[in-house]
């Protein structure tokens, strides 16, 4: 298949190095040193006993306007970054080409092809002007949930940390032959990518910790081992937590656990630092609207009080103009 990844950062090229050892047409979209190395040397992939392996793609550039119709595209980069891209990804698509949403958070198409009372709503906090959905056509979008953590430890090299799995599912929850196309071709890349009826479901179990330790772990500076065991942020997250969870529940999602096992479960991945704390220490914009803006955003909706989560989203609004200016 010809697979083209917008955002070969740490996720994108750990997915990328995959798909293309084990063979796939892959096309990288890069920037910076980052692409340059790949580039020269190709896209090198380190795992977990120190081992490694070097990836190459058919290409690896900048500028998507390079690149042929794809079969599948997979957006790989933060969500703060689709609306920016969106346009121009145009280019890419062929009548049959899938689209793979990889983003944290709620996704700009959470309510189409949702069937609920709410089929349609457009979410405001994740695509304000409607630029992302007047540029990726519904019909060729699967949804996505992203578990390994990897890193980029230095220009062209990828780290793989833990975790080998994408959750992946068409919107409507059928079971179509692309989906299964594409699942087969994670798999034969050694990846786990089990075909979700429910996508959403599995959205909001991933989201329900990560609405809280994202923006906490961006205040504090703390780390999830920290933010869990420290009584005062613990119960912060909880409070933040009920509340999502209470607005799932009113959109017809059975999270499946509790949320003491959803904490414990964050707690037991140790000293690691979220997505959004790195971003932070960084300069780099965070994903705080798709996490937590639209998490919020939906408590309107439903009518579900979240003076939590209105708290701390306004708190790392202010952090990130601050970082900005």
């Amino acid at each position: 298949m010809k697979i083209c990844i917008v955002g070969a950062g740490a996720i994108g090229g750990y997915l990328g190095a995959k798909l293309a050892l084990a063979g796939e047409d892959v096309t990288l979209i890069a920037r910076g040193s980052h692409l340059e190395a790949i580039q020269k040397n190709g896209l090198k992939l380190v795992i977990a006993d120190g081992s490694s392996q070097v990836a190459t793609p058919k290409l690896a550039t900048s500028n998507i306007t390079q690149v042929e119709p794809q079969d599948v595209v997979i957006l790989a980069v933060k969500a703060t970054s689709v609306a920016a891209i969106a346009p121009s990804l145009m280019s890419l698509y062929s009548p049959n080409t899938m689209v793979v949403t990889a983003q944290n958070g709620i996704p700009w198409w959470y309510f189409r092809k949702h069937g609920g009372e709410y089929e349609g709503r457009h979410i405001q906090s994740v695509d304000p002007d409607g630029i992302i959905e007047a540029h990726i056509d519904v019909d060729r979008v699967i949804g996505c949930v992203v578990y390994p953590a990897t890193e980029i430890i230095e220009p062209g090299v990828i780290k793989h940390i833990e975790g080998d799995r994408f959750s992946i599912g068409e919107i409507d929850g059928s079971k179509t032959e692309r989906i299964q196309l594409l699942g087969q071709t994670l798999k034969q890349s050694g990846l786990k990518a089990p075909i979700r009826n429910q996508i959403r479901t599995d959205m909001w179990v991933k989201l329900w910790g990560n609405l809280a330790f994202n923006p906490i772990s961006a205040l504090t500076r703390a780390t999830l081992d920290r933010i869990c065991s420290y009584p005062l942020t613990r119960e912060l997250a909880w409070q933040m937590m009920s509340e999502a969870q209470a607005i799932a529940e009113k959109l017809g999602i059975n999270l499946g656990i509790t949320l003491e096992q959803r904490i414990n479960g964050a707690a037991s991945v140790g000293a690691h630092k979220t997505s959004m704390l790195q971003d932070v220490e960084a300069g780099r914009p965070t994903e705080i609207d798709a996490i937590v803006g639209a998490v919020a955003e939906l408590g309107k909706l439903t009518h579900t009080p979240t003076p939590h989560i209105d708290a701390v989203y306004a708190n790392v609004k202010l952090l990130e103009a601050r970082i900005s200016s």
